[in-house]
């Protein structure tokens, strides 16, 4: 198998994407259909979701069977119902004798803000995005809950810069360890080896302004949300910790991160394939985020009247 540098290098990991590029919202799904210890952290305070109390440790259900990443604020919740009736549909889900029940916890992202708003990710668009799951390396930018999200944004929508999907990964003596992202965040995006800022507000820093006392409340159309994943055997506890260390990749390479305008999630999966020491796991994870935030500007195109960085 080819190493990619994407989440699908991780083995039984699938991503698809389904978007409306006219109205710049789109959803991301990521199918482990053989199920995958879960565990999540939610470290912003504008945060979104769905099913995230179930992967505290102690709770009953161990494993999940997908993840949805969307845009289209609270209403874009709704593209994980389309992912359970396809996974239904594959007779994938929790056993209960009568029925198997697709475990599917989501997250969102506020992008409201640019192309239509009344137009969200909806059931839908959910299944169509699962129905497109697999393990090919996906497509990065514009694509899924990334197509409608951006970055720079506290002085609002005219300074800011066009972001979207990133993701990469690190094989460790076998031990794979994987991100994939949708980078809508409030800050700037800094190369996390330099320092140096790549994308964000396009007037002066996001730090710098903030010392001015212009941190804007109406800036509340951010959020980061991603997934890390391993081929690596996790206790849902120590999956947990695991999402936990991977926000340390958002704190290097976004300024600031964690505000309370973003809502920051990131979710963390283990295939149980290989035996491996959680916390270089979460290393890793802390690493292989920071790499695809910095794709996710990189590999944004120009849309919605917001510059992005790829140039065909």
């Amino acid at each position: 198998m080819k190493f990619t540098h994407t989440l699908t290098d991780v083995r039984g990991i699938e991503v698809g994407h389904a978007q409306d590029e006219q109205a710049l919202t789109g959803c991301t799904v990521i199918l482990c259909r053989e199920g995958a210890v879960a565990g999540v952290d939610v470290r912003g305070s504008a945060p979104g979701t769905r099913e995230t109390d179930l992967l505290d440790p102690i709770n009953l259900v161990q494993k999940v069977h997908a993840i949805v990443l969307a845009g289209g604020s609270a209403f874009g919740l709704d593209a994980a119902t389309g992912v359970m009736r396809y996974l239904e549909e594959q007779e994938v889900g929790f056993d209960m004798r009568t029925v198997k029940v697709p475990i599917v916890p989501a997250a969102i992202l506020y992008d409201l803000d640019i192309g239509h708003a009344s137009v969200r990710p909806d059931s839908a668009m959910g299944y169509l995005a699962a129905s497109r799951a697999s393990s090919a390396p996906p497509a990065e930018g514009n694509v899924g809950a990334g197509t409608g999200a951006s970055v720079g944004k506290m002085r609002g929508m005219k300074y800011a810069m066009k972001s979207g999907v990133g993701t990469w990964s690190v094989n460790i003596s076998g031990v794979i360890v994987a991100a994939l992202v949708a980078l809508n965040a409030i800050g700037d995006v800094m190369d996390p080896q330099t320092g140096a800022k790549i994308a964000g507000l396009r007037s002066g820093s996001t730090l710098d302004w903030m010392k001015k006392g212009q941190a804007r409340a109406a800036s509340q159309s951010n959020t980061v949300i991603g997934v890390v994943a391993t081929n690596a055997r996790l206790t849902k506890a120590e999956a947990t910790k695991v999402a936990q260390m991977a926000q340390d990749g958002l704190a290097r390479s976004i300024r600031p991160a964690h505000t309370m305008f973003d809502g920051d999630t990131i979710f963390a999966l283990a295939t149980g394939e290989r035996q491996a020491d959680v916390s270089m796991v979460g290393a890793f994870a802390a690493e292989v985020m920071a790499e695809a935030i910095v794709r996710a500007v990189k590999m944004a195109k120009s849309a919605g009247g917001l510059p992005g960085l790829y140039q065909e």
